[in-house]
């Protein structure tokens, strides 16, 4: 403890023995109408040293030494409160034994712990009161004004915060809520709603905003978001409401405001119970593990305590970045980092067999839409169709209990080779799940992640770097969004409730339009849209404006999970495994119009567009 340290807690010391003087003191003062208090002396002195000994002994069993007195509050009144109560029980015990020999007042026995409570208690919060306006003069004087938005705990959590610190200075605060408006929060006045903003920061001088409404709906958050954008106000954001709340992350942590956060995803709530009897000390599998949702599963998965992970991946990069964070993050799972291509059979089994997986998740697979439509449409079914089987019927060989499918929403109607060729994979896997009884086959369909590989986010932030333009296909087009680790964790609730040949859809929120993605970026980046400028360069081959999430032939029906759905497909023909079987294993490049013609054989509701402008 340093000599600061020592001379405080002298100080804290000194000052209760000096409350329990002035209250014992005080409380004989009171009862004699302020005059000495002549033939009671005996008592008073007699009653001095005892009641000094209690209170000693009992700021220590109560703790009041362990507390900073800048942040007194509600725990250091409590502790509080236990040191009086001992000290009167004290002084009833010392007056009971002192009867004969020195005469106390009964109102003295009552007056004594009331003054001492409020010595004590007044002495801490007087202290914190003024140290706080210490730091507040020093903040309105050394601070960059900022203007919060949002009145409600989160912003009175934030208020709270900010006045400690010397680098900002809260000079006002707006919110929607009429009945706030001119009240006072902290000291700072509520000035207006929202849409007053830009008038307020002006006048403040302000060119910071910070939004503290962690429950405000996305339509809320795009609406000020544009408003404090537009009045130049550099936007940062607070955590959730959830995560102050559990005390994981400080109210001063504050960042930028991210395009995740104007799309309205909100935390995922799954059945740990379910996940973990299914993954707890199993051996699990991964392909594509170092890819965006492989990664995050192979992250997730690791929060169960497997007995190890398997982690599968074609790229070299992928599979050592994946691995780091093993080695870093998680270094009791014991992992097992193979390079591999799910489309070698050979390579495939002997995996399984020297890991006998008990649940694979198979997540490798082609996902982008140009690229695959054009020159490499027969790559886009050996890996995606050929490698599929290839997993599901190792898995099936080496006796796993699940093998989980991560599939897409451009698996419906698809207007794309990469859509046609996962709803093609879907099709195996529900033949090999009718075929055999001992491996549950299940399949998880959903939409974009955000910060994905490909996604268009990374490229919008790369272009708003360079300068512009931003490049959107179609002023029309809309896609669906949620959070990487939101589709992870879905991904394993649905593995975890699902019998076997399901397709699990995921409930992906409202769609969202790419050219308001953009705009929203760029306002975020603290461009106009005259700085950085949006330019349509028409759609891509295979592209569509609209994705969808279920078949016109398929009908869905309700889990006990809000966010899950269960798809039922039409069934698939009966000859279709043998015939897939001789088309997949021939040993030719197949052009782009066979593999077209071959997949609408097979997936009728495929229709290919030949004319992408």
């Amino acid at each position: 403890m340093s000599m600061n340290s020592h001379f405080r807690s002298f100080l804290v010391f000194a000052f209760d023995i000096l409350a329990v003087l002035l209250a014992w003191l005080g409380s004989y003062l009171i009862r004699f109408n302020f005059e000495w208090p002549a033939g009671y002396e005996s008592g008073l002195y007699l009653g001095l040293l005892p009641l000094t000994i209690a209170q000693l002994l009992a700021c220590h069993w109560a703790g009041l030494y362990r507390g900073m007195w800048i942040f007194a509050s509600l725990p250091d009144l409590r502790r509080v409160l236990k040191a009086v109560a001992f000290s009167a029980l004290v002084l009833l015990l010392f007056t009971t034994l002192m009867q004969g020999q020195a005469v106390i007042p009964r109102s003295v026995i009552l007056l004594y712990p009331i003054l001492l409570l409020v010595i004590m208690s007044g002495g801490r919060l007087t202290w914190r009161m003024w140290k706080e306006r210490q730091l507040y003069e020093h903040s309105k004087t050394q601070g960059k004004p900022v203007v919060v938005i949002g009145a409600g705990t989160a912003g009175v959590m934030l208020v709270r915060e900010l006045g400690r610190s010397a680098d900002w200075n809260v000079v006002a605060l707006v919110d929607d809520d009429q009945h706030k408006w001119g009240l006072e929060l902290l000291g700072r006045r509520v000035e207006s709603g929202t849409d007053k903003l830009p008038e307020i920061m002006q006048r403040w001088n302000a060119k910071h905003a910070i939004l503290a409404m962690p429950s405000a709906s996305a339509e809320a958050l795009q609406r000020i978001t544009k408003i404090a954008t537009n009045a130049g106000a550099n936007l940062f954001t607070v955590p959730g409401l959830g995560e102050l709340m559990s005390g994981r992350v400080a109210i001063n942590v504050m960042r930028p405001v991210k395009i995740e956060d104007l799309l309205g995803r909100r935390s995922v709530e799954i059945d740990n119970s379910h996940v973990r009897t299914m993954l707890t000390g199993k051996r699990l599998l991964v392909t594509g593990a170092g890819g965006s949702i492989g990664s995050e599963l192979c992250r997730q998965l690791s929060r169960f305590s497997p007995s190890h992970i398997v982690l599968v991946e074609a790229s070299e990069f992928a599979l050592y970045m994946i691995e780091q964070w093993f080695r870093e993050h998680r270094p009791e799972i014991e992992i097992f980092p193979l390079a591999a291509d799910v489309k070698n059979a050979s390579r495939m089994r002997h995996i399984c067999e020297s890991y006998r997986p008990e649940v694979v998740f198979h997540a490798a697979a082609y996902k982008h839409v140009p690229l695959m439509e054009v020159n490499n449409a027969w790559q886009a079914v050996q890996n995606n169709v050929a490698g599929t089987r290839v997993v599901a019927q190792e898995a099936i060989r080496v006796g796993a209990e699940r093998f989980v499918l991560i599939s897409t929403d451009k698996a419906v109607n698809p207007t794309n080779v990469m859509g046609a060729t996962k709803r093609m994979a879907e099709m195996v896997c529900e033949t090999l799940h009718c075929q055999q009884q001992g491996t549950r086959i299940q399949m998880v369909r959903f939409g974009n992640v955000l910060g994905s590989t490909g996604s268009v986010i990374p490229r919008f932030k790369a272009q708003i770097e360079h300068g512009g333009p931003v490049t959107v296909t179609h002023p029309d087009i809309t896609r669906y969004f949620m959070s990487i680790p939101e589709a992870a964790q879905l991904v394993l609730q649905a593995a975890a409730m699902g019998d076997g040949g399901e397709i699990f859809v995921l409930d992906m929120g409202e769609p969202v339009k790419i050219v308001d993605l953009a705009k929203n970026m760029i306002r975020l980046a603290g461009y106009t849209e005259d700085e950085i400028r949006i330019e349509f360069t028409g759609l891509r081959p295979g592209e569509k404006l609209f994705e969808e999430l279920l078949a016109d032939s398929e009908e869905t029906r309700q889990t006990p999970h809000p966010k899950l759905r269960i798809a039922r497909s039409r069934p698939v023909p009966v000859e279709f495994e043998s015939a897939i079987e001789h088309w997949l294993d021939q040993d030719r490049q197949v052009p782009d119009n066979e593999v077209r013609a071959q997949l609408k054989q097979w997936i009728p509701e495929y229709d290919p567009k030949p004319d992408h402008s």
